[in-house]
């Protein structure tokens, strides 16, 4: 997640903080009209485009400039289908004839008679092509041609969720910026999107300052709007102003949903608040309000978390009362619960139930079982658990590897776990810390202090401060065996390394 004052830059240097502004009038640009040999070609291509007569506009097309291509375009720009037909054909025949002003004129016409989604395409080609500078020529293009054909603010909307759909944030919150400054502002659906966006990223403190600002700007939130910012102040951990606004939502006419719910019982659940969790499906069933698979894995994640399986197992068997399928995350979940309980058995039933019932198995189901078969040494049903990696085409993942060297080090066979060890960097795995000092520690427990040195050292390479306890063993162990001064340059390293 960026940090805070990145966030907080990108509000500020796109004045969302600003709370007043007087308007810019719109200005109101013209192209000279036609005249001549100009204005006849115009009239015989309406003609030809109106009679849907293409192999005349074909014959026609040796005599179309820039100028004359406008003025087609105008003059039919009240059937929006004709007009996109085309816009499309010069894009084919003669693409040097299409400019930015071109461009907008088709993103207005089109926008006008509300097929928003063939605007935005033709804005998208336009931006994946263009300099650093043509988002501000781009925005320039449609104001001034906006007069010019007739437009809707719609035109504005559109180009603002492009850039938002685009995950263009600097490009949107610059628009919208640009659009306050003429009068206009953006739906509530649009605004949805680039929150949506932004809140994908985990920029969810930018989320709750574009929120701040269009509520100043008077575009009134929906349910969607404020599940976004709820959903925002869960993940900075703000479960305090999530009930604010869940609680804000009646007086504002708004109705919780399912999606609703499940946000703040997440929250309390990441924060280890079960209880409250619960009470909350509760009032939300009171509410006429159905919990959906993600309630129940919700809780049923948080359950295994804590190692309650009992209270896990009573929601499972409340879930299939109430006719919501258990899915792949309810089983992961489970069996997870059950590895880290060491209990394989019955991680293994619950494996046996997914496949009975056709849920689909991932790699963190795999993970999970190789994790219960290695925690408890039974590294060969680990090792056939591999072989069904291969048949489902699932590539084993740093996890995989960390179980199955766990699983060597539960069985002190140091040699193979360092095998792994290998086999999992040269797969551009990357042991975490829990995996260095495991294989430290089985080193010293089988007097093999170089390979446990060595691998300390890449632990430290890769930026990890290991475990007091981990280098007590280590360096005891050098002693123990003569190699005090090894000891002693081991301890400097590491002191030297993390100072702190």
């Amino acid at each position: 997640m960026k940090s805070s004052s990145t966030s907080n830059s990108l509000i500020k240097g796109t004045n969302f903080a600003r709370k007043k502004w007087n308007l810019i009038p719109i200005p109101h640009a013209t192209i000279p009209e036609p005249k001549g040999q100009d204005l006849d070609f115009v009239n015989v291509a309406y003609s030809h485009l109106i009679h849907s007569d293409w192999e005349k506009i074909e014959g026609l097309s040796s005599g179309l400039n820039p100028f004359r291509f406008k003025h087609v375009l105008l003059k039919i720009k009240k059937d929006f289908v004709l007009s996109h037909e085309f816009y499309k054909w010069v894009r084919n025949k003669i693409p040097s004839l299409h400019t930015l002003e071109t461009h907008a004129m088709i993103v207005h016409i089109l926008t006008k008679y509300r097929k928003f989604k063939s605007a935005e395409s033709i804005l998208r080609g336009v931006l994946k092509s263009g300099s650093i500078d043509l988002p501000s020529r781009l925005f320039e293009a449609i104001l001034y041609s906006y007069r010019l054909c007739d437009s809707s603010a719609c035109v504005f909307d559109s180009l603002f969720k492009t850039y938002a759909h685009m995950k263009k944030f600097r490009n949107a919150t610059t628009t919208f910026c640009r659009m306050k400054d003429y009068g206009f502002v953006p739906k509530i659906e649009s605004c949805n999107a680039f929150m949506s966006a932004l809140h994908s990223l985990n920029r969810a403190d930018v989320v709750l300052g574009f929120y701040r600002e269009i509520r100043k700007c008077g575009i009134s939130p929906n349910v969607y709007t404020l599940n976004i910012v709820i959903s925002a102040h869960c993940k900075l951990t703000n479960i305090e102003k999530a009930l604010e606004i869940f609680h804000d939502m009646g007086d504002m006419g708004i109705l919780p949903t399912v999606a609703t719910y499940n946000t703040i019982i997440s929250g309390y659940c990441n924060k280890g608040l079960l209880s409250s969790a619960v009470k909350l499906k509760t009032v939300m069933e009171k509410n006429g309000l159905k919990p959906s698979d993600v309630t129940f894995n919700t809780l049923i994640h948080e359950f295994c978390k804590q190692g309650r399986l009992h209270e896990a197992n009573r929601v499972l068997s409340e879930m299939r009362a109430k006719e919501v399928a258990p899915n792949t995350v309810t089983y992961n979940a489970l069996i997870s619960g059950y590895s880290k309980a060491g209990n394989s058995e019955l991680g293994c039933e619950l494996y046996e139930e997914m496949l009975r019932h056709g849920v689909p198995t991932d790699i963190i189901t795999y993970n999970a079982l190789i994790l219960a078969f290695c925690k408890e040494g039974k590294t060969k049903k680990a090792a056939n658990i591999v072989k069904e990696l291969d048949k489902q085409n699932l590539v084993p993942n740093s996890s995989t590897f960390s179980a199955l060297i766990l699983g060597q080090c539960v069985r002190k066979n140091s040699e193979r776990a360092f095998q792994l060890y290998k086999s999992m960097v040269r797969n551009r795995c990357h042991p975490d810390r829990s995996t260095f000092e495991k294989l430290i520690s089985c080193f010293c427990q089988n007097q093999d202090f170089d390979r446990a040195v060595r691998v300390l050292r890449e632990m430290v390479k890769s930026s990890m401060s290991p475990d007091s306890t981990v280098v007590s063993e280590l360096c005891d162990g050098l002693c123990r065996t003569g190699n005090r001064d090894s000891a002693r340059l081991l301890q400097e390293e590491i002191k030297a390394r993390f100072p702190d």
